[in-house]
């Protein structure tokens, strides 16, 4: 059974990532990207960014309930046991630092079938609740195997 492209355009409710720091540097180490201006405050105040700064993919970070809002949606019914995630893409447009509050929408950005499969594309742009500038644009595509 396909899923119904009536969905398209569905939003969801806003949600809010506060980044610490500890966060950042526990991100920045599980992915191995011990860069400076990620883990040493010393060292990152003396840069450009006068500070911290997370990691570009620390977006999967603070986007990750936004998305599955999508994802278990009751209302889209996806069939999640041939849930395939196929493909994840993000546009940084600034960076985000600790103690920033992050505020990323998520929404049903396309819905289309190939063969067998239905394609499920979700959006989402995260921005910073202080100034409403955005940081990040992404979106995420499921596969759903029939």
């Amino acid at each position: 059974m396909a899923v119904d492209k009536k969905f398209i355009g569905k939003k969801y409710p806003p949600v809010e990532y506060e980044v610490c720091k500890e966060k950042v540097k526990e991100y920045a180490t599980a992915v191995g990207d011990l860069n400076p201006l990620y883990m040493d405050e010393q060292k990152a105040q003396q840069s450009r960014y006068k500070g911290l700064i997370a990691p570009p993919m620390f977006a999967v970070v603070y986007t990750k309930d936004a998305v599955a809002q999508v994802m278990f949606d009751r209302e889209l019914a996806l069939n999640l046991p041939m849930l395939v995630h196929g493909e994840q893409e993000y546009e940084f447009v600034d960076v985000v630092r600790p103690g920033d509050v992050i505020v990323t929408e998520a929404y049903v950005a396309d819905i289309y079938e190939k063969g067998d499969k239905d394609f499920v594309v979700a959006g989402g742009i995260s921005k910073k609740k202080s100034d409403g500038s955005t940081v990040t644009r992404g979106k995420w595509t499921f596969v759903i195997r029939r």
